[in-house]
């Protein structure tokens, strides 16, 4: 890893900067975890708080025990019911199953089979799986199987810190930073760590300053919606003015009277 860094730092002194800032890369690997309860896993966290989906897990590996975790035949004989308790969503349900179907059928390659796949094979094959993205199967290459150069550019996170440590107005775009991120390689997933890393640092008012700001495209923001102003509200009708008044009760008097 230290070679890697060095290496790294060597091809972009702005990156050089934020490498010597963040200190020694802590990439944390899963290695060789099947592909099922990673992607399983995936699902189970897709739009909720980190502890709430920890305690689904928790529930749902508790159905199978005392296996650590599920196989997919399993899960697939599972009645809905049983998933639902244990806090799945019917659109999770549906991605489970699909997982487990498509693990079963061989869409989804095992571990020994993705070691003879490139990144790309990779993608393709599991972002046929519902609700599975690319961004899921990114973060697979990166923390399970060890890939050294993947750069995940619809990642929130990579995105802003590109933005903070290289000085941009605004955030790239996802095809721009693909593009200057191409200077990393080989060693794009130690640059996102980086990436990442220099959001903290920012927070922490330890980011090193940027330089000139690079010419890369950028997110447009969109145009503010103007509200239409209200409509003025009718004005009552003006009274009639006191001399007109004064000159209809004369009239009433002389028809009265005659």
């Amino acid at each position: 890893m230290r070679r890697r860094e060095r290496a790294l730092a060597a091809l972009d002194p702005v990156m050089a900067r934020l490498i010597e800032a963040a200190g020694p890369c802590q990439f944390e690997l899963a290695l060789e975890r099947p592909p099922f309860e990673t992607l399983a896993s995936a699902i189970a966290h897709q739009q909720l708080n980190g502890v709430v989906a920890k305690r689904i897990l928790a529930r749902f590996t508790a159905l199978y025990a005392p296996a650590e975790f599920p196989e997919p035949a399993a899960v697939a004989s599972t009645a809905d019911e049983a998933l639902r308790g244990a806090g799945f969503s019917r659109s999770k349900i549906v991605a489970l199953r699909d997982l487990a179907e498509k693990v079963i059928g061989g869409t989804v390659p095992t571990v020994s089979e993705m070691h003879a796949l490139d990144d790309d094979a990779i993608v393709e094959r599991i972002t046929q799986v519902r609700g599975i993205g690319r961004w899921t199967v990114e973060m697979m290459l990166m923390f399970h199987l060890g890939r050294p150069d993947v750069l995940p550019v619809g990642d929130f996170g990579v995105c802003n810190g590109f933005r903070l440590a290289y000085g941009l107005k605004g955030m790239p775009r996802p095809r721009a930073l693909a593009e200057f991120g191409a200077r990393w390689a080989p060693h794009r997933s130690l640059a996102a760590w980086y990436l990442w890393r220099a959001v903290d640092l920012a927070r922490e008012k330890k980011l090193p300053r940027a330089g000139r700001a690079p010419r890369v495209a950028l997110v447009q923001a969109r145009p503010k919606r103007h509200r239409k102003p209200r409509s003025q509200p009718r004005r009552a009708k003006p009274a009639p003015a006191k001399k007109a008044l004064a000159k209809r009760a004369g009239a009433k008097r002389r028809r009265t009277t005659g």
